[in-house]
Order: structure tokens, then C-alpha cells, then sequence
């Protein structure tokens, strides 16, 4: 059973950076994908980044792109979404995510395809 506990959001401004954790027990598994979600008030769970935990492969969501790196540690087993330049339609619960199997191109942000889910970190920007 693989467990995810994030950590790092917090209340930020306007064009200010974070950097969230996602720690993974027992550890990150090889040839799988790793992702980051996020979820609005009153909007749908939506995609943000993943990566591929053997070669780093990555993939965005159009409104991140240039703002938002994704990346992980297999050593340490931690996930990250470092995210600078913050707005506030980035305001959201972050959730990490995975799922046996590499990631896609075309269902990486497919909800349904992971498995398990860390239990979520608020981030806040305000303007």
C-alpha cells in the first residue's frame, strides 16, 4: 500500500513562490507515474503536472507552463511542484497522486487512472 502526505502550502501573494512536498511510503516505485492535482471551490479536480518516476518525463497544464516544475527525489521519495510567479486563480487544494504504469501524454490528468492520494495542502494567493 503506498502512502502520500503532502506538505508545504501555505498563503502567499500575488507573484510568490512555494514549493509543495509530497512524501511517499514506502518508497517511489520504479516505471510509474507521479502527479500533481488541484481542486478549486466549486470547480472540478484538475491536472496540473506529472512526471515519470524512471526518466523525469514531464507533462503541464497549459495555465502552468513556465511557472510551475514539477519534479522528484527517488532517493529521498519525495515528489515537488515548485511554483513561482504565483495568481490567484492558482488557489486551490493540492492533491499528489500516483498510478502504476508510465504517464501518457493523452490521459496523464485522467483522475481515474491513480490509485492513491495524498490527503491535500491548501495553497492561497491572494492579489
Amino acid at each position: 500500500r503506498v502512502q502520500l502526505v503532502e506538505s508545504g502550502g501555505g498563503s502567499v501573494q500575488a507573484g510568490g513562490s512555494l514549493r509543495l512536498s509530497c512524501a511517499v511510503s514506502p518508497h517511489i516505485y520504479s516505471n510509474d507515474c507521479m502527479a500533481w492535482f488541484r481542486q478549486a471551490p466549486g470547480r472540478e479536480r484538475e491536472g496540473v503536472a506529472s512526471i515519470h518516476t524512471d526518466d523525469g518525463y514531464t507533462f503541464y497544464t497549459d495555465s502552468v507552463k513556465g511557472r510551475f516544475t514539477i519534479s522528484r527525489d527517488n532517493v529521498k521519495n519525495t515528489l515537488y511542484l515548485q511554483m513561482n510567479n504565483l495568481k490567484p486563480e492558482d488557489t486551490a487544494a493540492y492533491y499528489c497522486a500516483t498510478h502504476w504504469g508510465p504517464c501518457y501524454g493523452d490521459t496523464w490528468n485522467r483522475i481515474s487512472d491513480y490509485a492513491y492520494w495524498g490527503q491535500g495542502t491548501q495553497v492561497t494567493v491572494s492579489s
